[in-house]
């Protein structure tokens, strides 16, 4: 699967790691996601979905209404 929050949309970033003799190798930077099995209560059923930690907080606040808009 690919590694994309599917409710705030993260996914990698690309850049340098540089070092102290300001060589430049490319790496990547990596959203921080778990797959997480969510109740929708309005489909009455579990969802696993990828989440990054920051979604999950947002989930927490507003509950799943905004989830199951986008699931559907």
């Amino acid at each position: 699967m690919s590694k994309v929050c599917v409710l705030t949309g993260k996914r990698p970033k690309y850049g340098n790691n540089v070092s102290h003799a300001n060589n430049h190798t490319r790496t990547r930077f990596e959203p921080n996601l778990h797959t997480k099995r969510i109740w929708i209560e309005e489909e009455k059923c579990w969802v696993k979905v990828k989440l990054s930690a920051k979604a999950m907080k947002i989930i927490s606040k507003t509950g799943t209404a905004k989830l199951a808009a986008l699931l559907k």
